[in-house]
């Protein structure tokens, strides 16, 4: 099972995540990504969920049209672990094309 983050590991992480954003009331962190159209956020989330099924490890998401959502934390860890970082690392590359 991850190990939850310590306070600074969380602090010093999300430095590096550009956009992302803790979640308040939780320990969790959150971005919103914006597409061109459906196709390109349907695409983005395709891909994201493919890699999520290889980590096992799945984001929570809501997307309406061209926007994905995306909150990412370890619920068997009770909050943000490493393997939520490179969920978002990924995120930003799937979103980048």
């Amino acid at each position: 099972m991850a190990e939850k983050l310590s306070p600074d590991e969380r602090e010093k992480a999300l430095a590096g995540l550009a956009g992302w954003s803790a979640v308040e009331g939780r320990d969790a962190i959150a971005k919103s990504f914006r597409f061109a159209d459906f196709n390109g956020a349907f695409g983005f989330m395709s891909r994201v969920a493919l890699m999520a099924e290889k980590m096992d490890h799945h984001p929570e998401w809501f997307n309406v049209y061209n926007k994905v959502e995306v909150t990412l934390s370890t619920h068997d860890a009770g909050g943000l672990t490493e393997l939520d970082l490179r969920l978002a690392r990924f995120c930003d590359k799937a979103a980048a094309g």
